[in-house]
């Protein structure tokens, strides 16, 4: 295995090799607007590269060390873990932190030589006691003609989406500035409504900057009597729309805005010729009613999506005395408090 940095202008070879949005070469412009050191590299056979992955440094307060963190990466095999030791060892990192975007299937990984690859991993990488990116996701199939789409929806969903229609709320694609200051209110809005932490005006306004420039971000904006009630920013990288991060209001909920808003974001993704359209997370197969974010998994489940599950978040720790007190520090705030500061920033 031979390790090295990908130059400006291996951009294109580098995004065909990766597979998810959080991994693209524009979201790591994204991270690099945002103030942190960010590094890609490629693993190569002779002169061809055949894995490439980005993760980001975040320094560790009061102390001379970082964490990394490589989300939504590869398969991590031993070729990974020797080339991440390398790179923690020359950025002085306690731990890396690894989610990778590798499904399971029957209790296995979705990937070739199972058994030695889940071999490395508990032999490199221990599971981490504080993932950032939940275990389960729901992804559409965009490839299926609207019909087959609206025929998986739960029956309610479908209800919901021509509620909306009745009631005529219009839903538009946006890119303007007007629209992300829309979008943000409602973001906003919603955090304080549903108490939970979200990321900073500066964190959206960077990655809608830096992706909208690369043609990877959009808005979908619903109004009902011109009145904005849902805002979702989406993404899309290769063949993938996303939906990370969106708001609403609580005003008029009985014309259901949310529900068209995700019709129409499916419907989008058709005409940009996507196929897969990621919903971003979800709660596992036995969801708990009582868990703060089952309405959310509800909402999603309703359009018919197959729900995956993730080989999960792992730890590659170079220097135990800190990983352990850092582990015990995170604990002792509110949860992901401190890890969600310091790695997603």
């Amino acid at each position: 295995m031979d390790l090295r940095k990908i130059s400006d202008n291996q951009k294109s070879e580098y995004n065909k090799l990766v597979t998810h949005v959080m991994q693209s070469w524009e979201w790591g412009e994204f991270r690099k607007n945002m103030g942190l050191k960010v590094l890609r590299y490629g693993l190569y056979d002779g002169e061809k590269i055949f894995k490439a992955f980005q993760l980001t440094i975040h320094h560790i307060p009061f102390t001379n060390l970082n964490v990394g963190y490589l989300p939504k990466g590869s398969v991590p095999d031993e070729e990974l873990a020797e080339a991440l030791i390398k790179i923690g060892h020359d950025q002085n990192c306690a731990f890396i932190k690894v989610e990778p975007n590798i499904e399971m299937e029957s209790g296995k990984w979705k990937v070739e030589n199972y058994n030695s690859q889940f071999s490395i991993l508990n032999s490199q990488f221990i599971p981490s006691p504080k993932p950032l990116f939940t275990k389960h996701n729901f992804i559409i199939d965009l490839t299926k003609s609207e019909e087959e789409l609206l025929k998986n929806m739960h029956p309610k969903t479908r209800y919901n989406i021509k509620v909306a229609q009745k009631h005529g709320v219009k839903v538009e694609e946006r890119t303007d500035d007007e629209a992300f200051e829309l979008y943000l209110k409602l973001y906003f809005e919603t955090t304080k409504r549903q108490g939970y932490h979200g990321h900073n005006e500066n964190y959206h306004r960077k990655v809608w900057e830096t992706l909208r420039n690369a043609d990877m971000a959009r808005f979908l904006i619903a109004t009902y009597n011109e009145e904005p009630l849902t805002a979702w920013m989406l993404l899309n990288f290769q063949d993938t729309l996303y939906y990370p991060y969106g708001g609403s209001s609580k005003s008029h909920p009985e014309v259901m805005a949310n529900n068209l808003v995700a019709w129409e974001a499916m419907k989008l993704g058709k005409k940009l010729g996507l196929k897969k359209f990621d919903m971003w997370g979800a709660l596992g197969p036995d969801a708990d009613p009582k868990d703060p974010w089952y309405g959310f998994h509800k909402f999603k489940q309703g359009y018919g999506g197959k729900l995956v599950e993730y080989i999960g978040t792992y730890d590659l720790v170079l220097n135990w005395p800190i990983y352990w007190m850092f582990t015990a520090i995170d604990k002792l705030l509110p949860v992901k408090v401190f890890l969600l500061k310091l790695l997603r920033r």
